[in-house]
């Protein structure tokens, strides 16, 4: 057995082994399910390569060649299907977003690796005497789709670590690095056999070596994880940003790497061996390059020798203000200055407890190294803690050194992940007075101490975010304050208009003993009793519009004749000219109820301006694809102020028995029917109001 088959061998018995780990853990989930099926698919390659390796007549080596591009075919839909769910909270919302992308990579590079079969590889003699494995057209359109999906795999893959944070971060880093290192290695091969339309064999070591190597450092990310999901949620930022389309682009520096190191090295004779010793060294050094530890100890020895802060405190308050200033929820303001802490101080344990107003308990609002329970809705945790001696530490503190029931239940509600993760740190939050909270800082990188400058730089923090919290809570509190003014104004109202119809009802009870052997009372009674029920029905219903979101029932309507039937019904009791003009108009979608209150709503608040004399005119009008309906007055119109600021704005009005929301009633059914008013009007020379309805309205 030569060093190929070895390389062959033990890369099959590596991805093996992961897929029963994978099968043999308690809990499963789409991306254990996908990966399983991913590192079968890459056995089942590196098989075949294998066997094709071997050589034998040249009809079964290209045999083998085939098994192993119909091995390869399933990769796609695998390797995607895991890196749109592996460690994302919201992994399934990608699966929805990616469904189509997801059944292309089923269907097309496995119907076309099975249903070409025969026709994907083709073999040829050389002048020389050898033969040549070569790529047909299908054989080449299988290798761009498998290239296409590698590089959407990475990009995927990408995405989720830039998203993650701290303890995430650390425990998925060598699966993505792994994966990276397997990936990588593939567009490499891949464009290979695009540029030269060929299955070079001696390309299948590297496949080989890159799986043996991936799959190492897979083990070490297994052993940190299990496989489990952290929930990340990637934004939209990190979404739109990615790196990995570099590596498509620089796969030619690749190339010619590769080519110098095998001519300093002795020829292509050793092609296989020097390729190994390149891969491992590029893997090593992206581990380098992705470690907490050298990162920290570039920073330090940077620091050190040349005189620089330990921080750059403009560029912290830069990201700080634009990681915070559009957050308007305390559990994402909360989450960002996390996040941002992770990062300036490389800790891989951030954790924000807040306090309630009036109670005893700190919940976990955010962390980066606890899971969310989006089902919680109070957070992550819950602690009964005696908030009393916290609240006399104003400036960041050592939390291990603290003595005391309460410092005891915090170091136990954020327990150390790491042996050498240096000491608890304690961030009071206090803004103005209030107490709200303690961010708790654990599990630093190396352990380093911190020093005065962070400690100081810490209370900034804290200190930002206790107001940023404190301006969230009172903004809140304002609108609770106004919402309530807004509920003993309405009160107000709705109480005075039932005194009234009360009052009345009263009066007509006192006088019906007296007068009840009168038909001509009993009728009247009766028409006060039906109006006054009428004008509490229309109060209630007009009360409930402010309860929610307004719905309408639209049928087929004819707007001319529901402007006659309530232009019908008003005459002779407005003690006004009405004058109308009609022209044709084609059906419409519409409320027919609630356009006939829009219309009775116009015509009553026309007679009211004109004190009982004058002029009303009512008009229908189309105006390309909207119908119009105008109503104008020449009584005592609306001065410019009232127009902007308080016509449509419910609980203002200026009649003596109004309540103040006939024309924020009337604006909101406009609006559910997609529709607009306008209104034009001169104080003493009469309003003009012009409603504009859509020919055609959706269903609400």
């Amino acid at each position: 057995m030569n060093v190929d088959s070895i390389l062959a061998a033990a890369a099959t018995a590596a991805c093996a082994l992961l897929v029963v780990a994978t099968l043999l853990r308690k809990w499963r989930s789409i991306a254990s399910w996908s990966f399983a099926a991913g590192m079968t698919a890459f056995a089942a390659e590196s098989v075949f390569a294998s066997l094709a390796l071997r050589g034998g007549e040249p009809l079964v080596v290209v045999e083998w060649e085939r098994l192993a591009l119909i091995a390869s075919s399933f990769l796609p839909v695998c390797w995607l299907c895991f890196s749109l769910t592996y460690s994302r909270g919201n992994g399934r919302e990608f699966l929805v977003r990616w469904r189509l992308t997801l059944l292309l990579a089923l269907v097309v590079p496995v119907a076309l690796a099975v249903g070409f079969r025969s026709q994907l590889l083709t073999l040829s003699q050389l002048n020389s005497g050898e033969t040549w494995i070569g790529l047909t057209q299908a054989g080449r359109l299988l290798s761009a789709l498998l290239l296409v999906a590698t590089v959407l795999i990475l990009s995927n893959l990408e995405k989720t670590f830039r998203a993650a944070v701290g303890v995430m971060r650390w425990r998925i880093k060598f699966l993505v690095l792994g994966l990276g290192v397997i990936f990588g290695t593939r567009i490499y091969v891949e464009s290979q056999a695009l540029l030269f339309s060929t299955r070079s064999a001696s390309l299948s070591p590297i496949v080989s070596s890159a799986l043996l190597i991936g799959s190492g450092l897979i083990v070490v990310g297994y052993l940190r994880s299990d496989l489990a999901d952290v929930d990340v949620y990637p934004s939209q930022a990190i979404l739109q940003g990615s790196i990995t389309m570099l590596i498509v682009g620089g796969y030619l520096f690749v190339v010619g790497l590769l080519a110098q190191v095998v001519s300093a090295m002795g020829g292509v004779q050793h092609f296989q061996a020097q390729a190994f010793l390149v891969l491992l060294g590029l893997a090593g050094l992206a581990l380098l390059l992705l470690s907490d530890r050298f990162r920290q100890r570039r920073r330090r020895f940077v620091s050190r020798h040349f005189r620089r802060p330990q921080h750059d405190f403009r560029k912290v308050w830069t990201l700080f203000t634009e990681r915070t200033f559009k957050q308007f929820d305390e559990r994402a303001l909360c989450d960002a200055v996390a996040r941002l802490i992770c990062e300036t101080f490389d800790v891989l344990s951030v954790t924000v407890w807040l306090a309630k107003e009036g109670e005893e308990d700190l919940t976990v609002i955010t962390s980066t190294s606890q899971m969310r329970r989006d089902s919680d809705d109070d957070g992550l945790d819950r602690r009964k803690v005696d908030l009393l001696p916290l609240q006399q530490y104003s400036a960041p503190f050592e939390l291990e050194a603290l003595k005391g029931a309460w410092a005891q239940q915090l170091r136990e509600s954020n327990p150390k992940q790491f042996p050498h993760g240096g000491r608890w740190i304690a961030v009071p939050l206090l803004s103005a007075q209030r107490w709200m909270g303690l961010i708790v800082i654990r599990d630093r990188v190396s352990g380093t101490a911190y020093s005065a400058e962070e400690m100081d730089l810490l209370k900034c923090i804290g200190d930002q975010l206790s107001a940023s919290l404190l301006n969230l809570r009172l903004g809140e509190e304002n609108l609770r304050a106004k919402e309530m003014e807004a509920f003993q104004t309405l009160s107000a109202f709705f109480v005075h208009d039932l005194k009234n119809a009360a009052s009345g009802l009263n009066l007509t009870l006192q006088n019906l003993p007296l007068h009840f052997d009168d038909p001509e009372f009993r009728k009247d009674a009766l028409r006060g009793i039906a109006g006054t029920v009428e004008r509490i029905n229309s109060l209630i219903s007009r009360l409930s519009l402010l309860r929610g979101k307004f719905e309408i029932h639209p049928v087929k309507l004819d707007l001319n004749q529901l402007v006659a039937e309530v232009v019908k019904e008003l005459d002779g009791t407005l003690g006004a000219d009405l004058e109308t003009e009609f022209q044709p108009l084609p059906p419409l979608l519409g409320d027919r109820d609630q356009l006939e209150s829009v219309i009775r709503n116009l015509v009553l608040n026309a007679h009211e301006a004109l004190n009982g004399e004058g002029r009303i005119q009512i008009a229908t009008s189309r105006s390309e694809d909207a119908a119009v309906l105008s109503v104008s007055d020449n009584g005592c119109g609306m001065s410019e102020e009232f127009l902007r600021r308080s016509l449509f704005r419910p609980f203002l009005s200026t009649k003596a028995k109004g309540i103040g929301i006939g024309m924020f009633q009337t604006r909101a059914i406009i609006q559910a029917h997609r529709g607009s008013i306008r209104v034009e009007s001169e104080l003493r020379k009469g309003s003009t109001f012009r409603v504009c309805l859509p020919i055609t309205v959706p269903e609400a």
